[in-house]
């Protein structure tokens, strides 16, 4: 009996396929990549054809070397792995491993594709195998060798301008420029403040509000009353004009359809899931793979949603169907427009083959699933069930409304004329929920939908009760900061990445400290800011929006196999690698930091300064030419490099500050160190977590010694003197140190009782501590 070697990326697809396939089938997983360019400088070599060097992942060489045991006795190999660019590249790695091994002599070797895993939707892709995409191998290969490119040039030119550990990505530096630049016209923003004047009013004994739209017949504009006395003379004018109605001078009705949106692609499902359910696009794209790879819901594993990986918002034809049959059902003919309706793609690469974001059967209802989901599980299974069946939906009917009143109390009968005072009214109903029963789109940086109230009956001619005008004051307000939601939706829009590293781009900047989440908007730091500046500056081409996307729409071309990748990386690499040159010779790094004058020191009357330092933004006071030495300062938690002054500056000087004497005599003082503000007494130090070091009082710094004290002491055991040996309590237990090594102290050993020899029995067998990696230093993978 033949036997089948069936390789995908994760266990818990490989489970969940094992059952579909059976006995003669057998299921292992890659476990992700398993291989990828060596770490160092020369595995992309612009030299020779960009020749790439791979090397062997470590960590996933056991799983590599169960797949080549598994083939020796196996008849085929059936790559499975995920159905895109990462997934085909994958496939084609393990395969040149796999030859290495020298597993592959008559073996059959075949690529399944399948978009959902379902036993129909896999046992169909065994049954139709094709080879591997060269074109979607080189396309993935000539994006890691652009982002390899990048990283390893323009990466050492910060380090060497600005500080250590900084990097630059490909698509990171542009993501990046977005945050810093909608933060810079936050900076410039000027506030202006405006008025309105809102109008209450009653008819057949339903109150209703109306607002100034026209002023003297003409129609008002955003600042035409721009203070409280103008806002206050005209609601004097007003109410005196009405003399305690309203008239009605034109009523206008319209019925509106409201459709419903398209089934979930990548980027759309990490917005709602992010505007929905609070979820960061890493964790959405965390719990999808959990629900496209399988979950057992009472009688085995099976995947509930298709591949979450996609631009397309394309449904399958039976998809289809069997959405519009549920509708039917649940919701009766009415709820289903007479043809399935379609979505247009906007994605300029979109495979079409891909299928949209959605459930593997409609058929299983989110509240059925619910005891075998995580929570979060059956949030984001729900959120993608509902776009489903709404995508599918009859659209909505809403009846509006708007009403024109004017304080013309002796206009001409049947006057219709718009000139005037006027107010309006607005309202509206839903006539039809239609999808909107089961499923609205979130939006982003509003405050809420206006209030959609119903307004009393009027006819023109009427007259209504006028019961006061109200002056309502607002302020301009800046434009808001990016969301994880808005952030997605604006890197979709420029081309900036693809769906699938969305999640990627953002935590990067994350991990990078270049920008914060606060309140769940996105604030570039100092050091962010640094280098934005730096690279828009002096490699604008490279963070320019236009460009990133037309190099991911060559990448896109490699894919279709419309180009061929060495050409697009040599057009890549000549100007890059001149730029890259140039600006190692003639940027200085006084340039790079972008210090920045405050003003000049009163007392010392040399200038001073902030910039970006080795550890972090500081101020300096004086230059490095003059005789005296300058003087340095670190800014504190919330000072900014480009929002400082220079009385905020100066009073960074006022440290170290010496506050008195212990009771012992020992001198007490406060400063700021590399590590945070901290309180020095004898040559010993005790960190101030959330004290201010400028107005901590002497009080409260013995307080806090004795604490420090206090602590120290429980932690010291026993101490062997003249042998460097002690007996501590850490933070797993009592341990014994002679500052090389430690070792734990036995559970049936009573750590005060230990002997001399007893310690250095247990010291002698502990092994000795591993000395710290230099940054930058990985472990060698098996080449």
């Amino acid at each position: 009996m033949s036997k089948n070697v069936v390789v995908v990326e994760s266990p818990a697809k490989a489970k969940t396929i094992k059952k579909y396939l059976g006995k003669n089938f057998e299921v292992l997983a890659s476990y992700g990549h398993v291989r990828d360019l060596m770490p160092k400088e020369g595995a992309v070599d612009p030299e020779h054809g960009f020749k790439m060097k791979y090397q062997a992942i470590e960590k996933n060489g056991r799983h590599v070397d169960a797949i080549a045991k598994a083939l020796k006795s196996a008849d085929s190999l059936l790559l499975a792995t995920d159905p895109d660019r990462e997934g085909e590249a994958i496939s084609w790695h393990l395969l040149e491993l796999l030859k290495e091994e020298g597993v592959l002599e008559d073996k059959a070797i075949q690529r399944v594709v399948f978009y959902e895993i379902t036993s129909q939707a896999v046992n169909e892709a065994v049954a139709h195998p094709r080879d591997i995409s060269l074109d979607l191998v080189n396309a993935q290969q000539a994006r890691r060798a652009l982002d390899y490119l990048v990283g390893f040039n323009l990466s050492p030119l910060l380090w060497k301008k600005i500080r250590r550990g900084l990097s630059a990505g490909r698509v990171q530096s542009p993501a990046l420029r977005l945050i810093c630049e909608r933060e810079k016209e936050i900076d410039a923003f000027k506030v202006r403040e405006y008025w309105t004047l809102e109008a209450d009013a009653a008819a057949s004994k339903q109150e209703f509000v109306a607002k100034l739209t026209h002023l003297d017949g003409k129609k008002l504009a955003q600042f035409d009353i721009e203070s409280k006395d103008q806002a206050l003379a005209l609601v004097d004018r007003l109410t005196k004009a009405a003399a305690g109605e309203l008239r009605v001078i034109k009523v206008e009705r319209k019925q509106r359809r409201r459709n419903p949106a398209a089934p979930f692609i990548t980027s759309t499902l990490q917005q709602e899931a992010s505007r929905k359910l609070s979820f960061s696009t890493k964790r959405t794209m965390s719990v999808a793979q959990q629900l496209y790879e399988g979950v057992d819901i009472g009688d085995g594993a099976i995947g509930l949603i298709t591949y979450m990986r996609t631009d397309s918002v394309n449904l399958a034809n039976e998809a289809v169907g069997e959405i519009r049959n549920f509708i039917t059902e649940r919701f009766g003919q009415s709820g289903l427009p007479a043809k399935p309706r379609t979505f247009k793609t906007r994605a300029k690469n979109a495979q079409e083959a891909h299928e949209a974001v959605r459930p593997t059967s409609v058929y299983r209802v989110p509240e059925a699933l619910k005891p075998h989901l995580k929570p979060e599980q059956f949030k984001l299974y729900q959120l993608i069930w509902r776009r489903t069946i709404a995508c599918q939906m009859k659209h909505a009917t809403i009846d509006t409304v708007a009403v024109d009143l004017n304080t013309q109390k002796l206009a001409p009968e049947g006057g219709n004329s718009a000139s005037g005072d006027i107010f309006r009214a607005t309202g509206s109903t839903v006539v039809d929920p239609g999808f909107m029963a089961v499923y609205q789109e979130g939006r982003d940086d509003i405050k809420g939908e206006e209030e959609q109230r119903k307004l009393p009956p009027m006819k023109e001619g009427d007259r209504v009760t006028l019961l006061q005008i109200r002056p309502e004051q607002h302020f301009t307000e800046p434009p808001p900061r990016y969301t994880e939601a808005s952030l997605v939706r604006a890197l979709e829009e420029f081309g900036i990445g693809r769906p699938s590293t969305y999640a990627t781009i953002i935590s990067t900047l994350q991990q990078r400290d270049y920008a914060v989440l606060e309140n769940k908007r996105f604030q570039p730091t100092d050091v962010g800011r640094v280098v934005n500046r730096f690279l828009t500056e002096h490699f604008n081409s490279y963070v320019d929006y236009d460009f990133t996307a037309r190099l991911e729409d060559e990448l896109d071309a490699v894919s279709r196999g419309e180009k061929v990748w060495i050409p697009v990386l040599e057009e890549f690499w000549g100007p890059f690698s001149a730029r890259i040159q140039e600006k190692e010779q003639n940027v200085s790094r006084e340039e790079a930091v972008q210090a920045r004058e405050l003003g000049i020191d009163p007392q010392s009357s040399r200038p001073v300064s902030v910039r970006m330092g080795r550890y972090g933004p500081y101020i300096q006071i004086g230059s490095k030419e003059d005789e005296e030495k300058p003087r340095f300062a670190g800014l504190q938690p919330g000072q900014k490099m480009d929002a400082i002054t220079l009385e905020e500056a100066l009073t960074l000087f006022k440290l170290p500050r010496e506050l008195g004497f212990t009771p012992g005599g020992e001198q007490v003082s406060v400063n700021v160190g590399r590590f945070g503000p901290y309180v020095k007494y004898d040559n010993k130090y005790v960190s101030l977590r959330g004290e201010d070091p400028h107005t901590i009082s002497l009080e409260r710094a013995l307080a806090l010694i004795e604490e420090k004290k206090q602590a120290d002491a429980n932690r010291v055991i026993k101490v062997f003197p003249d042998s460097g040996i002690q007996v501590l309590n850490g933070r797993y237990g009592p341990y014994v140190t002679d500052g090389e090594r430690n070792a734990r102290v036995p559970k049936e050993q009573a750590p005060e009782a230990l002997s001399l020899e007893q310690a250095q029995a247990l010291i002698n067998e502990a092994p000795v501590k591993r000395a710290r990696r230099k940054a930058g230093t990985r472990k060698k993978a098996k080449g």
